[in-house]
């Protein structure tokens, strides 16, 4: 006769700790994060909201501002999710925070996954029509198979 040990269950430890967001101003990045915040709001976990800023390379910016544009959108972003989040203050208590990474989409958010320690990623469906063909983030994320994907639409 072998010996089972019980396994307790523990009320509000299991399901994601940290969920991560990638946003980008679109649309579908938005959606993404709104799934995203009643995600970590019913499972308590912290919702780490990432906007990739992107790199370019000297010559192909021609001298054009590309970091101060793009920290531009980092703010115009953060300045949206606190409005967003002081006008349901109350009513969906969500702990976030909002982190910036530099370069490509993917790279950036696998990045930003690993260092939080993600349990989860979430992002928008691509409103681009070539990565149909190419592969968008969404589905690049997926086949890295490091955490469990949500594509919102």
């Amino acid at each position: 006769m072998t010996e089972q040990h019980a396994q307790g269950f523990e009320r509000g430890t299991d399901g994601p700790k940290v969920i991560v967001v990638g946003v980008d101003g679109s649309d579908s990045s938005l959606r993404a994060a709104a799934y995203a915040g009643g995600l970590a709001r019913r499972q308590r976990a912290l919702l780490a909201v990432v906007y990739v800023q992107p790199v370019m390379s000297a010559g192909a910016a021609l001298g054009a501002p590309v970091a101060q544009v793009t920290d531009e959108i980092a703010e115009d972003l953060v300045a949206q999710i606190r409005e967003a989040t002081e006008r349901t203050k109350g009513m969906f208590d969500v702990r976030w925070e909002f982190h910036t990474f530099r370069g490509d989409p993917y790279t950036g958010l696998v990045k930003a996954a690993d260092e939080l320690t993600a349990d989860a990623v979430v992002v928008g469906a691509s409103e681009q029509a070539g990565h149909r063909i190419v592969g968008s983030v969404a589905v690049r994320l997926v086949k890295a198979g490091r955490w469990p994907v949500t594509v919102v639409p």
